[in-house]
């Protein structure tokens, strides 16, 4: 892989990691709710479940994916569904004892298994297969470089909006702050949910 790929797959690595989804969104309302430390099986979860999705796909399974249309729409419609099940879990939290009360609570096996129903984790793997590892005599090689530099981004850019939620959590906790964080929260859960049913 010369530089130029090298660093068009940093400069697509940055946009999406670092752009607001359901990852990044669950990360920095599960810090807000219930503090860093509860917050980190999830994140790691998340790098942990991409990079089993993205060898999935390097593999070939993102092909059977792509090319079964009742394939993708169960993964779409159980992404869908999940997220809406985890925005109204998170509306109805208001104030950090109910929070810590496990109102809200992901897991990190539950963490793994949002990355297989994330349609933009799909599409995110499926254009990094395509343009920097299928088709290539170094394809091992490559995904050896691209595999490491997803993970990476997928921990930072998660590990950063758990730590905006837990800055936010002392001032959260006063009045209704915390409830309508939550609704927002919940709010951006449920456009993604549309996004993924428009696409």
């Amino acid at each position: 892989m010369n530089w130029q790929e090298f660093t068009a797959l940093l400069v697509l690595a940055t946009a999406m990691s670092f752009s607001p989804g359901p990852n990044t969104t669950l990360s920095t309302a599960l810090a807000a709710n219930g503090g860093l430390p509860r917050a980190m099986r999830f994140i790691i979860a998340v790098p942990v479940g991409w990079t089993l999705l993205l060898a999935l796909c390097a593999a070939g399974i993102g092909a059977l994916v792509t090319a079964a249309p009742m394939l993708r729409l169960a993964i779409k419609g159980l992404g869908i569904a999940y997220l809406l099940w985890l925005a109204f879990k998170l509306s109805g939290s208001g104030t950090l004892g109910q929070a810590d009360g496990r109102q809200l609570d992901v897991g990190f096996g539950q963490g793994v298994m949002l990355q297989f129903v994330n349609i933009k984790a799909w599409l995110l793997a499926l254009t990094l297969v395509a343009g920097w590892i299928a088709g290539r005599p170094d394809a091992l090689h490559r995904f050896a470089i691209v595999a490491p530099v997803m993970l990476g981004y997928a921990f930072a850019s998660n590990f950063l909006y758990a730590f905006i939620g837990a800055l936010l959590r002392q001032w959260l906790a006063h009045g209704t702050r915390l409830l309508w964080f939550n609704r927002a929260m919940a709010a951006v859960l449920v456009l993604t949910a549309y996004w993924m049913f428009e696409t």
